[in-house]
């Protein structure tokens, strides 16, 4: 759902800008403590700690699979989002900023969705899928069992109505600033029903990828803390632990080591980026096939990095189309998880500074 440039007019996209930019400093705050452990009960805690590592092989991952264009319909192919899966996983904050990484590094390197629009495309697929999913997701989590199971179910359905969310969102920004006179009721039904579909792909990867994690460690689970709450069993009217299931104490999960499961994280990011990507759909994905059916497209401009070595996914001056996208895929993802962990780490580190010491007056 990359948006280019000439959808949407310049007054709009320059108020989506600043929605944009300013998701992102409120999401710099929020993420400074999803990162820095204060978000356990009480805000206390070392679950961010165990997170952190995880936030710049989310945003590599999330761009691995979003060049894994699958198949929904006749001539038209959709692909991973990323807000929902990146706010269970590593926080709503933080998945704010994983997806705007994301979104910089495919419109400075491969000319994938317009630079003027990026603020629209941040706003859209990054702020809209996250809030909404996460919202849904937390809901859900409240109101069934505190299971894994459970945990994996709410993530496909937070994945699945966020898709259409942004998809609707797109459709509101058309109506305000849309550069071309098309009836926004055709827009609409074509724009969410077609990313209803792509939302059913959204939701299965995301729940498969939550699942997995879950099953592994599921302390570097954002949206999964709790689950390895102790028993508790009614004894003369209270609440105790039941013996020998004690929850493991926060440090020895901290010092759990993290490596195993980035390098597996990054392995599977690359191997996708670098040559499952080849067999990806090459059908226009939702938006671009709504866009050419309606004609919302007219005055679509050529891409402000269209001239880029790796625009379109492929390394230029390499003929041969395999192994050009493949190189393309490896250096995506090793430079946005350089550029997401530069960032994390950043964020993780910053600290806000102490009030300073309230004076003391002496009487003379």
């Amino acid at each position: 759902m990359h948006v280019p440039d000439g959808f949407i007019n310049a007054p709009v996209s320059a108020v989506a800008g600043v929605v944009a930019a300013g998701a992102v400093v409120v999401s710099l705050r929020g993420a400074r403590r999803e990162l820095g452990g204060t978000f356990g009960p009480g805000g206390a805690g070392s679950g961010g700690e165990r997170t952190a590592p995880l936030a710049g092989l989310v945003a590599a991952f999330v761009f691995a699979v979003q060049m894994l264009n699958f198949p929904v319909a006749a001539g038209t192919s959709g692909h991973l989002l990323g807000g929902a899966l990146a706010a269970i996983l590593v926080g709503p904050f933080t998945g704010v900023l994983c997806i705007a990484v994301v979104l910089l590094m495919q419109g400075i390197l491969f000319a994938d969705g317009g630079l003027t629009a990026l603020g629209v495309n941040i706003t859209v697929m990054g702020v809209v899928t996250t809030v909404v999913a996460y919202a849904l997701f937390r809901g859900l989590t409240r109101v069934l069992p505190r299971t894994r199971r459970s945990t994996t179910v709410a993530a496909f359905v937070a994945a699945l109505v966020s898709v259409p969310a942004a998809a609707a969102a797109f459709t509101l920004l058309y109506a305000i600033g849309g550069t071309t006179d098309v009836p926004i009721g055709k827009v609409l039904t074509a724009m969410v029903g077609v990313h209803v579909l792509i939302g059913i792909g959204e939701a299965a990867i995301t729940a498969l990828t939550v699942g997995a994690v879950i099953a592994v460690r599921p302390d570097l689970v954002y949206g999964a803390r709790g689950l390895a709450a102790p028993l508790k069993l009614r004894v003369d009217g209270e609440l105790v632990d039941a013996p020998g299931s004690a929850a493991p104490s926060p440090a020895p999960a901290a010092a759990r080591s993290t490596r195993k499961v980035w390098a597996a994280g990054l392995a599977a990011a690359l191997v996708l980026a670098g040559f499952v990507s080849f067999y990806a759909s090459a059908n226009p994905d939702g938006l671009e096939k709504v866009a050419a059916d309606k004609g919302i497209d007219e005055k679509v401009r050529e891409h402000g990095a269209a001239g880029s070595p790796l625009a379109d996914y492929g390394v230029k001056d390499v003929s041969d189309a395999r192994l050009s996208g493949g190189l393309a895929g490896v250096i995506g993802v090793g430079a946005t998880v350089a550029v997401g962990s530069g960032v994390f780490w950043a964020v993780r580190r910053r600290r806000t500074p102490e009030a300073p010491a309230p004076r003391t007056t002496e009487s003379v």
